[in-house]
């Protein structure tokens, strides 16, 4: 060989073994097989460079965790895939003098913060015959499995069901003292009452278990600007009421009436993107089921989770890894189990579908927006694009980092069974994925 040979062999084993990829293979093992806070619990990773389909690291991505509302990703997938840009609201038929009519499960008719025209109210309004609501196509239960029983009065609940009105709880507001507290909807003001022998410490709104009975805590006076959302019981009885008084006629109720998906027609809504970016980036529980039930309706013709999963993880998602061991659509569940492999492929798909502006528009930003506004920021530019999840124990954080050369990167941290809160895991996580965007 001669010196040329030589000098050109050497100088690209030069370049070779100072490549960032080289770099990040060598100092991250060190960095979380070896952090002192990560062994504190049960920490998987992955790394993977989409543009060559390569993991650049991998520490315990084949093992299973609890994701909580990493689930949210498998959701929003499945609603790429199954619904359309404007899905249905409604479904309906009709005969000489009655409108029969089933939910889709669409969530956002009468949501308090979605910005969102559902045309239910007007199409049902304007409808010249008496109207019968049905929910025999209602297969799910309003709770999830694996769903802890006690979390039913808070606001990261809410119940499922076949037509979710207001999103299914009910938003008490206060802007100043002088102006009380209002109630939305007042449909339920006279199920509120002012308890003056409510224990200090105790929440400002207690609810009855089982009854739409809410008490007020007198502490619900004190201070100035107030808001709290809190779920209600759902039932058909109680959202023919609540829809009679907003269409301003009477809606009966129709029991076991036998539904044919190929008989009935549909209403539409509008764009249902911006549903999909507020679960993901505020990690809307209520938002998520929902969704899934409507894949379930379109898909399937009925609403029922189970069975949409099912259909799911046979038609969409085969070409993952691993199994997946998936059973709601928010993370709210205990018994989901993914692994950070599955999860950085599965993100690796949806790069492949979607824009690069329209894809990161759906994660919260680091440092800037949702649930990553006070984490992972600091630069001169947004760099971390990611869904967070957390349950008691469990923290996961899946997305995207876009490095300082402006090269895009997918990642997944998943820890479980730690003690104590989750702000040591953070400050590590942050400091880490800050070493991967100066370095790649």
């Amino acid at each position: 060989m001669n010196a040329f040979k030589i000098l050109g062999c050497l100088f690209l084993m030069t370049v070779f073994s100072c490549s960032p990829t080289r770099k990040l293979q060598k100092s991250l093992p060190l960095q979380i097989e070896k952090s002192p806070i990560f062994s504190q619990s049960f920490t998987g990773f992955a790394l993977l460079d989409p543009e060559n389909g390569k993991f650049i690291y991998e520490y315990q991505s084949d093992k299973y965790f609890t994701p909580a509302s990493n689930t949210k990703i498998f959701t929003l997938y499945a609603c790429l895939q199954i619904l359309e840009e404007r899905p249905a609201v409604l479904r309906y038929e009709e005969s000489e003098d009655s409108l029969f009519f089933w939910g889709t499960g669409n969530p956002t008719l009468l949501h308090p913060t979605l910005e969102v025209e559902n045309p239910v109210i007007d199409f049902l309004g304007k409808a010249n015959k008496q109207l019968f609501f049905s929910s025999d196509n209602f297969e799910d239960k309003h709770f999830g499995p694996g769903w802890a029983w006690d979390d039913y009065p808070y606001y990261f609940q809410p119940e499922k069901s076949p037509i979710p009105i207001y999103g299914n709880v009910i938003t008490l507001e206060r802007d100043t003292i002088d102006e009380g507290v209002k109630i939305y909807p007042d449909f339920f003001e006279s199920n509120f009452t002012l308890d003056q022998e409510i224990p200090n410490g105790r929440p400002i709104i207690i609810r009855e278990e089982r009854q739409n009975k809410f008490s007020l805590n007198k502490d619900i006076y004190a201070g100035d600007y107030f808001r709290k959302e809190i779920p209600f019981i759902y039932s058909d009885s109680l959202l023919i009421k609540i829809l009679s008084k907003e269409i301003g006629k009477e809606v009966k109720l129709l029991e076991h009436e036998k539904f044919d998906i190929k008989r009935t027609k549909i209403v539409r809504g509008n764009d249902i993107f911006p549903v999909y970016q507020k679960m993901m980036i505020e990690s809307d529980n209520f938002l998520a089921e929902q969704l899934l039930l409507m894949c379930a309706d379109k898909q399937l013709g009925v609403l029922n989770s189970k069975k949409i999963i099912a259909y799911a993880k046979d038609s969409i998602f085969q070409d993952l890894p691993d199994e997946l061991l998936w059973r709601d659509g928010s993370g709210l569940s205990r018994y989901n189990m993914f692994t950070p492999r599955t999860i950085a492929r599965l993100l690796e798909k949806m790069q492949q579908q979607l824009p690069e502006e329209k894809l990161l528009s759906l994660f919260p930003i680091g440092g800037e927006s949702g649930t990553l506004e006070n984490w992972y920021g600091g630069k001169s530019e947004p760099y971390v694009f990611a869904k967070t999840g957390t349950l008691t124990g469990k923290h996961c954080l899946s997305g995207y980092l876009k490095t300082k050369t402006g090269k895009m990167l997918i990642f997944s941290f998943m820890h479980n069974n730690y003690k104590g809160n989750s702000k040591p895991l953070k400050e590590e996580m942050q400091r880490i994925l800050a070493e991967i965007y100066e370095q790649y």
